[in-house]
C-alpha cells in the first residue's frame, strides 16, 4: 500500500470534526428515523383496524414486548452505552487493526450469549411464560397462543441485537442514516404479514409473530455491506479475555439498570396490565406507540448523535465542549418535547379516532387509549431527557451513578403502579401515569448528578430561550383549542374529513409555533450545535 493510500485509509477512520455540526447529524438521523416512524404509524393503523384490541393482539404485543424489551436492554441500552465509548477510544488512539480485533471479539461474546439465551427460552417457553403472562393463565387458549408466539418472536432478540451492534459501529463512524432507516424494515414486514400472511393462519395474529422474525433477518443483512465498506465486517471470535471486551462487560453489567429503567418499567406495566380486563395490554400499546412517535424521531435521533460526540469529547479531555454538547441536546429536546406533549394532550381523542377508530376499534377503545396516552404524554419531556442525560454518564464510563438512580426510579415506579392501579383504581391509566412520574424522577436525579459532578452547567441564554418557548407554545395551544371542537363530532365524520381537519390542526399548529419562535428572535444559528 502506497503512502497516499495509507493516508486515505487513515482519514476514512479518523473521527470527523467538521461535518456540519450536531444539528445536521441529528437531522439526517431524524429524517431517516421519520421514515421508520411513519411506517410504524401505518403499521399500527393496520393492526388497529384489522385486529383491534382483544385476546389475539394482547398475546402478540406481550410476546413481541419480551424480545423487544431485552433488545433495548442489552443492545440499544446497556450494551450500546458501554460499547460506544470503548470503540470511540480505540478509534481515537489505536490503529484500525486493533479496532477490527475489538469488533470481532465483542461480536463473538455477544452472539454466543444471545444464542445460548435464545435456545434456553425456546426450550423452556411454557415455564418462562407463567410469570410473564400470569394474567393469561385464566384463559388456557390465550396462554397457549402467547407461548406459541413467544417461541416465534424470541429469536428476534438474537438478530436485532446483532443489528444494534452493527448500528453502534456505524454511528460511531458518523454513518447515521443507515442505522436510522433499518427499523423501517420491521414495519414493512409487519404490514405485509398482516395484509398477506394472516389470511392463511388459523389464528390471524400469529402472522404478526412471523413478521417479526422475518424482519430480524432482513435488518441484520441490510447493514452488513455498510460495515464491509468500513472494513469492520465482524468475524465473530470468542475471546472473552480481550481487554476491550472486559471493559465493555465491566461497563455493561451495572448499566443494565441505569439506562434501561424506562424499559423495565414498561415491562412491569405490561405484566400488571395482563391482570386487568381484556384489551388493557393493547390500549397501553397503542398509546405508547403514539408517544414513541416524537420520542423516536427526535429524542432518539439526538441521543444517537450525542453519545459518540460526548465519548470523543471525554477521550480528548474537552470538558468544556462536553457541557456545551449536553446543553445543546437539552435545548433541542425541549424545543420538540414541550409542544409535542401539549399537542398530544389537546388532540388525543381526534388523533386516535382519525388513526385507529373503526369496526374493530370502538368508541370505548378510543376513550381507554386516550386516558393512557395523556398520562404517558406527561412524561414525554422526561423520557427524552433521559435519552441525552444517561449518555452524559456512560460516555465518561461512569456506570455506578445511573445504577443508583435507576434503582430508585424503578422502585418508585413499582410503588406508584400498586397505588394508582389498585388503591386509586385508575386501571391501565394508572400504569401509564406511574411510568411518567418515575421518568420525571429519573431525569431529575440524572440532571442533579451531572451538575454535582461539575461536568454539566447551563450555558448562557436559557432565560430568553424559555420566554420564546412560552410564547410559541401558548399561541399554538390557543390555535389547537379553538379549532379542535368536540371530539364526539369526529366520530360522525368520514375518514377523509378527519384527515383533512387533523392536517389543518397539526400543520397549522406547527407553522404557528415555528413562526412564533422566529418572530421572538430565534434563528437557526441558535440551535445549530457546532460543538
Amino acid at each position: 500500500m502506497t503512502e497516499q493510500s495509507q493516508q486515505q485509509s487513515q482519514d476514512q477512520h479518523r473521527p470527523s470534526r467538521s461535518r456540519g455540526g450536531l444539528l445536521r447529524s441529528s437531522l439526517v438521523t431524524g429524517s431517516m428515523t421519520m421514515v421508520s416512524r411513519v411506517l410504524g404509524l401505518v403499521r399500527d393503523v393496520v393492526l388497529a383496524r384489522m385486529f383491534g384490541p382483544g385476546d389475539g393482539t394482547d398475546a402478540f404485543f406481550l410476546a413481541f414486548k419480551i424480545p423487544n424489551f431485552l433488545r433495548r436492554l442489552f443492545a440499544e441500552g446497556a450494551f450500546n452505552q458501554a460499547f460506544v465509548p470503548v470503540l470511540s477510544e480505540y478509534r481515537n488512539k489505536r490503529p484500525h487493526e486493533e479496532v477490527k480485533k475489538l469488533v470481532d471479539s465483542v461480536a463473538g461474546s455477544l452472539s454466543s450469549v444471545l444464542l445460548l439465551l435464545t435456545l434456553v427460552v425456546l426450550a423452556a417457553a411454557p415455564l418462562i411464560s407463567v410469570p410473564i403472562a400470569y394474567g393469561f393463565r385464566e384463559d388456557p387458549a390465550k396462554f397457549a397462543l402467547f407461548v406459541d408466539m413467544l417461541r416465534i418472536t424470541f429469536p428476534y432478540l438474537f438478530l436485532i441485537s446483532l443489528t444494534a451492534f452493527a448500528s453502534s459501529i456505524l454511528n460511531s463512524y458518523d454513518r447515521f442514516a443507515i442505522p436510522a432507516l433499518t427499523p423501517s424494515l420491521l414495519n414493512v414486514s409487519l404490514i405485509a404479514s398482516a395484509l398477506f400472511l394472516s389470511p392463511y393462519m388459523a389464528q390471524a395474529e400469529v402472522a404478526l409473530a412471523w413478521g417479526v422474525l422475518i424482519a430480524g433477518v432482513c435488518q441484520l443483512v441490510f447493514q452488513l455491506p455498510y460495515l464491509a465498506r468500513l472494513r469492520l465486517l465482524p468475524l465473530p471470535r470468542l475471546n472473552p479475555a480481550h481487554e476491550g471486551v472486559q471493559r465493555v462487560m465491566k461497563l455493561m453489567i451495572p448499566a443494565l439498570f441505569g439506562v434501561s429503567v424506562s424499559q423495565i418499567n414498561l415491562l412491569l406495566d405490561t405484566f400488571i396490565a395482563s391482570l386487568l380486563v381484556s384489551g388493557s395490554v393493547s390500549w397501553l400499546y397503542f398509546s405508547d406507540r403514539l408517544v414513541e412517535l416524537p420520542l423516536g424521531i427526535f429524542g432518539i435521533a439526538i441521543a444517537t448523535v450525542v453519545l459518540p460526540n460526548l465519548s470523543r469529547k471525554y477521550a480528548d479531555g474537552a470538558d468544556g465542549g462536553f457541557s456545551v454538547t449536553l446543553d445543546w441536546a437539552l435545548r433541542m429536546i425541549m424545543l420538540i418535547a414541550v409542544p409535542a406533549s401539549l399537542a398530544l394532550i389537546l388532540l388525543s381523542q381526534p388523533l386516535i379516532i382519525t388513526l385507529f377508530q373503526g369496526q374493530n376499534f370502538t368508541a370505548t377503545d378510543v376513550s381507554k387509549v386516550t386516558s393512557s396516552l395523556q398520562a404517558y404524554t406527561l412524561g414525554l419531556l422526561a423520557f427524552m431527557a433521559i435519552k441525552v442525560l444517561a449518555p452524559g454518564y456512560y460516555s465518561r464510563q461512569d456506570t455506578s451513578t445511573p445504577v443508583r438512580i435507576g434503582i430508585i426510579a424503578m422502585v418508585s415506579n413499582m410503588v406508584l403502579n400498586l397505588l394508582l392501579v389498585f388503591v386509586f383504581d385508575l386501571a391501565h391509566t394508572g400504569l401509564a401515569l406511574a411510568t411518567s412520574l418515575a421518568a420525571m424522577l429519573n431525569a431529575g436525579l440524572l440532571m442533579r448528578g451531572l451538575m454535582k459532578k461539575g461536568v454539566f452547567r447551563f450555558q448562557a441564554g436559557w432565560a430568553v430561550f424559555f420566554l420564546r418557548m412560552l410564547v410559541g407554545n401558548l399561541l399554538m395551544c390557543l390555535f389547537l383549542w379553538w379549532l379542535v371542537g368536540d371530539w364526539r363530532e369526529w366520530l360522525e365524520w368520514t375518514t377523509w374529513q378527519r384527515i383533512q381537519q387533523m392536517a389543518v390542526l397539526t400543520v397549522g399548529g406547527f407553522l404557528l409555533y415555528c413562526v412564533s419562535l422566529f418572530a421572538t428572535g430565534m434563528r437557526l444559528r441558535d440551535i445549530r450545535g457546532h460543538v
